[in-house]
């Protein structure tokens, strides 16, 4: 089995509780990003300075995170959507780390409510200057809205994950 980081951002819990779930069956390291300076989580601030943050391509200072390449073969991005885009503290792990991740196979899950998935998911694999992902997910409020499905769409992330 490849040996696997799962890299994430969560403001509001549902790329966590994924990111969790996909770290007990494959068993990936967690690795959570989070800024020093939190944005806000809740009204219209938080739709605010976090799309406008998202669009303006901002790459936050992070949090001490313990990341070391060498002994990974896979890394799983886990992001919500912002503004059809993936999230800052994302950009700053990636940009912290781009020498590092060359040659890596990647993955990535996107948790949403608004839409704009897809563009989010183009944007991440721009950024990363890949052609596309060994597997990807993308899940509408995970947390919030479980469902049977979402839970069968989790698993078969995981098993395409393991091979």
């Amino acid at each position: 089995m490849k040996r696997t980081a799962i890299v994430y951002y969560s403001m509001s819990g549902n790329t966590e509780y994924i990111a969790k779930t996909v770290a007990e069956k494959t068993g990936g390291e967690l690795i959570k990003l989070t800024p020093k300076k939190e944005y806000p989580s809740k009204g219209f601030a938080k739709f605010f300075w976090g799309g406008k943050s998202a669009v303006m391509g901002d790459t936050p200072s992070l949090e001490d995170y313990s990341f070391d390449a060498q002994n990974i073969d896979r890394i799983i991005f886990g992001t919500p959507v912002w503004a059809g885009s993936f999230t800052p503290p994302l950009r700053t792990f990636i940009k912290e780390n781009k020498e590092a991740l060359a040659g890596k196979e990647f993955a990535a899950f996107f948790c949403f409510s608004g839409g704009g998935a897809d563009k989010a998911k183009n944007k991440l694999l721009n950024f990363l200057g890949a052609d596309k992902f060994f597997s990807e997910l993308i899940l509408v409020d995970p947390k919030d809205k479980p469902s049977e499905e979402k839970a069968q769409m989790t698993e078969e992330f995981c098993k395409k994950l393991a091979e």
